[in-house]
């Protein structure tokens, strides 16, 4: 029998629960699930569901040709295109909605407004007059996760722009529904949040949501370092006393980076540090003791959450989740779904 390498796990019993919390938490505003990157690497065809099962009124993505294989899936569902849409007749064909910032607005297709109150990114500086194809404005904020002021002065910019339009309103992202309520409008389009990870890089489980992905491997191969020597590219880590190293079968073609060096990772059950060099499908671990190769390994989950890798890398958890799940497909790693 072949082993995986690796075995990333999608909870959607998590997410099913995350969906709810989330639902709780916007009370009078409508749940529109962010599905772009795959699901942010999650699997959007399994988050999709998932999410409209549980209520959420809309699903958005960053493109047209994210947004066609989720309109197969989805014959009635609200779909928006939050990016700039290139293939207009394909849009119309798929009955999408399209977010415009920029340019004249087309014809034939809902459209919702992009005003820039401070992202600097997408969007006009100021609104067009609406046409009769645009159904909802919206902007998005830049700083919900860690600058309360600024984020407020958007709200309000965003307020005394459209309110005298009569027309649906949508600005906040997860960080922006979880701690600014005027922020929330018609509806709120939470992406991170869903998928368990804290949009302010602490523990998610404060705001109430749990993680839906775990990422597993296991020891290939344990060896003791002697004094003075080394393990991995660079001799970056050098023993200076007789060391037990486990070898697991994953590396940053996996989607582990090679600046983790340095996090923790679980070995049956006991937090041990990556030291040396990450390479392209190997990690080297140190061991408190000689343990079994098929030791059992937790690269993600079982109380190691992401953030933690995302601290040590200085980067930020959705980088860390798109990497793993895209990378998850061209190795010997398995997906599995599961609904707990």
């Amino acid at each position: 029998m072949i082993v995986p390498r690796s075995e990333l796990t999608i909870d959607l019993g998590a997410l099913r629960r995350n969906v709810r919390r989330l639902r709780r938490v916007v009370d009078g505003s409508a749940l529109w699930a962010v599905v772009k990157a795959d699901g942010y690497g999650h699997g959007a065809l399994d988050v999709a569901r998932v999410a409209l099962a549980e209520g959420a009124e809309a699903l958005c993505v960053a493109t047209v040709e994210e947004a066609l294989p989720l309109r197969a899936a989805f014959a009635d569902a609200r779909i928006l295109v939050m990016g700039p849409a290139q293939d207009l007749p394909a849009a119309r064909g798929a009955r999408l909605e399209l977010a415009v910032g920029a340019g004249p607005i087309p014809e034939g297709i809902p459209v919702h407004l992009k005003l820039d109150t401070g992202m600097g990114r997408w969007g006009f500086s100021e609104l067009p007059s609406p046409t009769r194809d645009v159904v909802a404005v919206m902007t998005h904020l830049a700083s919900a996760d860690c600058d309360p002021g600024f984020t407020r002065v958007q709200i309000d910019r965003f307020r005394a722009a459209t309110d005298a339009l009569g027309l649906e309103r949508h600005a906040a992202n997860s960080a922006g529904a979880l701690r600014f309520p005027e922020g929330r409008f018609d509806a709120v389009r939470a992406g991170v949040a869903l998928y368990g990870l804290s949009p302010f890089g602490g523990d998610p489980g404060e705001d109430g949501l749990e993680p839906v992905l775990s990422w597993r491997s296991h020891l290939a191969q344990v060896k003791l370092l002697r004094p003075g020597e080394s393990t991995g590219y660079g001799r970056r880590f050098v023993a200076e006393r007789e060391t037990w190293i486990g070898i697991v079968p994953v590396g940053y073609a996996d989607g582990f980076r090679r600046d983790l060096t340095g996090t923790e990772v679980l070995v049956d059950g006991g937090r041990q540090r990556v030291v040396g060099t990450v390479s392209m499908d190997a990690v080297p671990v140190e061991l408190p003791h000689e343990l079994p190769v098929g030791t059992r390994v937790a690269l993600v989950g079982d109380g190691l959450l992401l953030e933690e890798h995302a601290r040590v890398a200085a980067t930020i958890n959705y980088e860390l989740a798109c990497g793993i799940g895209n990378a998850a497909g061209h190795t010997r790693s398995v997906r599995r779904v599961v609904d707990a």
